[in-house]
């Protein structure tokens, strides 16, 4: 603030005026805004004023008040009505700045492309139909009986909670949002006679937060063998080639125990990853094991003649960890530049 000048008329005029000039010489909302804090601001001439009144005598402390208060008035008012102004032409002009003529021919053609995921669930159907199995097909609405009940899952298994799945109203309809694509497994044995060889690509729900691991909404893909004299050795090696297909022949995989309502023996299947950035290095992709003989029951199968094997794996996890990808919101937010690294493929 420049040196305080005496409280009169004459100086508090030529502070509204000084201010009226700076208001008039402001084309924008940015200068406006500054002249402001200059002349209406706690620094300005009018709020030195201001504090001077409390130094007068008494009897002039209301004259000085009226004058000081009437400038700060009139300035707010001239300053509201100058930021109004300005913020209409500015819309106006950044209207007509983003102003598109709809019938001018396109200057460049930006085509589309199928997405990664639809591309890799394609690719995983053509190497099991290339093995002579088919593709299995089943409703993403299931009945909650195909999708726990046919599996093996007990009525108070914690995966049939709230929490976990999607249950459509009202809920003793017993309907739900498929979890997982075995249901597929129990639809393709009531259709079918042994020997069964279907593989399922298919999308799946659960109540999962959106982040760089999880989706509410992913896509899985499940194998299902039925035949006579089937072991945990004819699993191995269908995934140890599918392994080899996805990852390059240098690609192996390893079973470790673990529990799945419907198979068992079950295992947790890690895949080698010799190319993997940061170094080669074991992945967790997925789950498999032999068929629970209740599975086979519930399917009208006997346990006895038959047997089989099944296995699952999510595709987003398969597509994030085959090309190094960190994060899983990429894949569900549409922007055509992610489906642009992999090829315009239509």
């Amino acid at each position: 603030m420049s040196e305080p000048q005496p409280l009169n008329e004459s100086n508090v005029g030529a502070a509204a005026d000084a201010a009226l000039a700076a208001l008039a010489q402001a084309n924008d909302s940015t200068s406006l805004k500054l002249a402001r804090a200059e002349h209406l601001g706690e620094q300005s001439a009018l709020a030195g004023f201001n504090a001077a009144i409390k130094g007068l005598p008494g009897n002039q402390k209301a004259a000085a008040g009226k004058l000081v208060g009437q400038a700060k008035a009139r300035l707010t008012q001239a300053f509201g009505a100058r930021e109004a102004e300005l913020s209409v032409a500015e819309e106006t002009e950044r209207l007509a700045a983003e102003a598109v003529d709809v019938t001018a021919l396109p200057t460049r053609w930006n085509p589309g492309a199928r997405h990664p995921l639809s591309l890799l669930m394609e690719q995983i159907g053509d190497i099991f139909v290339g093995m002579g199995w088919e593709i299995a097909e089943g409703p993403e609405l299931e009945n909650e009986w195909f999708n726990f009940d046919s599996m093996n899952f007990d009525e108070d298994h914690p995966a049939r909670a709230m929490q976990d799945t999607f249950f459509v109203d009202p809920v003793d309809s017993h309907l739900v949002l498929r979890t997982h694509t075995s249901p597929v497994q129990t639809r393709s044995m009531l259709e079918r006679t042994p020997p069964i060889y279907v593989v399922a690509p298919g999308k799946t729900f659960r109540t999962d937060e959106l982040d760089a691991t999880h989706t509410p909404v992913f896509h899985q893909v499940e194998g299902l063998a039925v035949d006579k004299g089937l072991t945990m050795a004819h699993l191995r090696g269908t995934l140890e080639h599918f392994a080899r297909l996805m990852f390059g022949e240098e690609a192996k995989i390893r079973l470790r125990p673990n529990y799945f309502p419907f198979t068992e023996p079950s295992a947790e299947m890690d895949v080698w990853q010799p190319n993997a950035k940061g170094g080669a290095r074991w992945v967790e992709w997925g789950g498999c094991g032999m068929i629970n003989r209740n599975v086979l029951r519930a399917s009208g199968i006997d346990p006895d003649v038959y047997q089989g094997f099944a296995f699952g794996m999510g595709i987003e996890r398969t597509l994030q960890f085959r090309n190094e990808l960190n994060d899983m919101r990429d894949m569900v937010e549409g922007d055509v530049r992610f489906s642009q690294q992999f090829g315009m493929v239509v």
